[in-house]
């Protein structure tokens, strides 16, 4: 089994290790009681996978039967197995064809390279290729994976879309597609893009619809495009996770950031993800934590792919403990043992609250989650306890406060705090000095020549007859006064 990684080289995962009989058949797992191939049970023991979690238990039978599934699961309930292990026993009990037989569409990087790894583990004693492809770099490598006719598809829209318009990725032969976050791609504006995918593919394939949460929009593309599907839901629509501890911090906006700074010096937070509102922001957040000694890089769309795989893979070992990122790389960020999640903005869609929770208390794990919300934030705060039909308990947290420079008042005048400069005050009926008007000179001993930067208290006032000539003895062309003009009658 070959696995294709954008940006580096052409190498497999794992060597094909073909199933013989001589090797022991494995020992009695729950999920071989699903009906999955010997071969799949074996590695998700590799994997340490004791029981299947509910969405993988009502997902993978109707799967393995080749039914349309819609299912409601939020992040870190194990969909992602949930779709990988039916389509994996497809393969293994199907004839191979020369083409392309399984697409999985995401909707983001992340995302994608995190679902070939699953698939890399899973798949470790299958023999067959699968091939990501996303957008952000070069698509030279890409072209190469492709020419080895990979069984399975990982793409997001936007370049297996540009693929597909150049002939180099066919989808005529598909017979199993995946849509992962679809609710994802509805609020990234890929709805459209999905829908042109949609159409090029076979009208004889399953449809498996995976989403955190079922919008209308998602509701009405399933009921036009899946048949008689197997309906999931594992959750409620709109709750995030019941392990996690979520409360909100009514703070200033200028005092966001000393009060993150504050949490994050709890000895709690073992490992924290904080997101930002827009890319500026999470750059900005990232080089103050960075000025106050904590390492937080940051990640979003237009952070090059090596820069965002550098930052996941320090976050993932350890080496860093703080992650900044926005919502758009929210769902791709998969790392166990996430203790804190900090809103230091509030989203603008409420459902992107419920996927940013979901960054920790996964797999049944424990974690916490704190919101900032200054005033002009109010209103998202109302839109997400709508969304999750009760409010969220408020910290009772000291929140500091800079200290205001000293304001020092005499008798002879006003001290100015921020610029040092004593002013006496004006008094009853007087009149201020007034200001220079606009082309007015300034007097000669104010005037100051740039080129020393000492002032020439030696020149006389602008337009003065006996003004020194500038240096050079003329003036310059343009400067000179032009010559009357002659009138000879």
């Amino acid at each position: 089994m070959n696995s294709f990684e954008p940006g580096g080289t052409s190498r497999p995962f794992s060597a094909p290790v073909p199933r013989s009989p001589q090797q022991p058949a494995p020992v009695a797992s729950p999920f071989a009681l699903l009906g999955l191939d010997a071969a799949i049970v074996r590695a998700t023991i590799d994997e340490s996978y004791l029981e299947p979690t509910p969405v993988q238990r009502e997902v993978i039978p109707a799967a393995i039967t080749g039914r349309d599934v819609l299912a409601c699961a939020q992040t870190g309930t194990g969909k992602t197995a949930a779709f990988v292990l039916p389509i994996l026993h497809q393969l293994a009990t199907s004839t191979r064809t020369a083409g392309l037989r399984v697409l999985i569409l995401t909707p983001t990087r992340e995302l994608a390279a995190q679902i070939a790894e699953r698939i890399t583990a899973y798949g470790r004693y299958l023999r067959f290729r699968h091939v990501v492809i996303y957008g952000g770099v070069s698509q030279f490598r890409q072209e190469t994976a492709l020419r080895t006719r990979p069984d399975v598809l990982v793409a997001t829209p936007g370049r297996l879309l540009d693929l597909m318009s150049q002939g180099l990725v066919k989808l005529d032969q598909v017979a199993h597609f995946v849509l992962d976050e679809a609710d994802r791609m509805l609020d990234m504006g890929f709805i459209h893009d999905v829908r042109r995918v949609i159409g090029a593919l076979p009208k004889t394939r399953q449809k498996l619809f995976f989403s955190a949460t079922v919008p209308r929009p998602i509701e009405s593309l399933a009921a036009s495009l899946l048949a008689d599907p197997v309906r999931v839901s594992v959750t409620p629509k709109v709750t995030a996770a019941e392990t996690v501890d979520q409360s909100v911090v009514f703070v200033a906006k200028e005092h966001k950031g000393q009060l993150l700074e504050q949490l994050l010096g709890a000895a709690d937070v073992e490992r924290a993800i904080v997101f930002t509102r827009t890319k500026h922001g999470a750059d900005k957040l990232s080089r103050k934590l960075e000025q106050a000694g904590i390492s937080a890089p940051a990640i979003h769309g237009n952070k090059s792919q090596n820069a965002r795989e550098r930052a996941l893979a320090g976050f993932r070992s350890g080496h860093t403990r703080v992650l900044v990122a926005t919502d758009i790389a929210a769902r791709g960020i998969d790392v166990d043992g996430v203790s804190h999640v900090f809103n230091f903005d509030l989203p603008n869609v409420p459902e992107s609250y419920v996927h940013r929770v979901g960054r920790t208390g996964r797999a049944g794990a424990s974690g916490r989650a704190i919101s900032f919300c200054d005033r002009d934030e109010r209103p998202l705060l109302g839109d997400i306890e709508r969304l999750l039909r009760r409010r969220l308990p408020v910290l009772d947290v000291a929140v500091p406060r800079q200290p205001e420079p000293p304001v020092q008042r005499t008798q002879e005048g006003r001290q100015d705090a921020t610029r040092g400069e004593a002013r006496p005050p004006a008094q009853h009926g007087e009149a201020r000095p007034a200001q220079a008007q606009h082309g007015q000179a300034r007097p000669a001993q104010d005037r100051v020549d740039f080129r020393t930067a000492a002032p020439r208290r030696d020149q006389p006032q602008t337009g003065d007859a006996t003004a020194a000539p500038k240096r050079g003895g003329k003036r310059p062309w343009w400067r000179r006064p032009r010559p009357a003009r002659r009138n000879d009658g």
